[in-house]
């Protein structure tokens, strides 16, 4: 194997987490075109997650996170497939990292799915209220943009990663799932805070 293909190999590797086969495939499938590579790992791994659709995460762990001065927390439950996964030292990183989302940004669902439907629809007419004087086609899709917007805002697995935000948190947890090569799933979380 040449240099350049090596150092590719590499490069593909810390940017996505693929294992180390994964990238050589991706690198000869793409003839050696790096963003083209990252694609394929991508659609590789989605597959993959795809084909795990259906598989239990049984295995898992609570991890927390308190903010220094002691007047924010955060719980969340994380759970794998495999008891080396669900132990692993990325594995729980991965899941402080959510707490101190948590614990930063307030979520107050874990997913669109599990909002009550009373309070979209009480959103759904707050925004229609706002929109009373423009034309109703016009209405539905600035609601929907609207709804989309404040899904991101109250809903964990929607918002933008507080580290960066070119990923929400669902994305996070797919990128994670791709480089354990199993699916993991973030079941729930609690944050208290004193001010609260």
């Amino acid at each position: 194997m040449d240099k350049e293909i090596l150092e590719k190999i590499k490069i593909l590797r810390n940017e996505t987490g693929a294992p180390i086969g994964l990238c050589k495939e991706a690198l000869e499938a793409t003839k050696g075109n790096l963003e083209e590579a990252k694609k394929y790992i991508v659609r590789k791994g989605e597959s993959l997650l795809e084909k795990k659709g259906e598989k239990e995460t049984k295995i898992g762990i609570i991890e927390g996170y308190i903010h220094f001065n002691g007047r924010v927390g955060a719980l969340v439950e994380m759970r794998a497939e495999t008891d080396f996964v669900a132990r692993s030292e990325e594995f729980k990183k991965l899941a402080h990292e959510i707490a101190l989302q948590v614990a930063t940004m307030n979520p107050l669902y874990l997913s669109k799915e599990t909002i009550p439907e009373e309070i979209i629809e009480a959103k759904k007419k707050e925004f229609r209220e706002e929109l009373k004087d423009k034309p109703l086609e016009i209405q539905e899709k600035i609601i929907q943009g609207k709804l989309e917007k404040w899904y991101e805002e109250v809903c964990l697995l929607e918002q933008r990663y507080f580290k960066d935000e070119s990923l929400k948190i669902k994305d996070l947890i797919h990128k994670s799932a791709n480089q354990f090569g199993e699916k993991i799933e973030l079941k729930r979380f609690v944050r208290l805070s004193i001010n609260d």
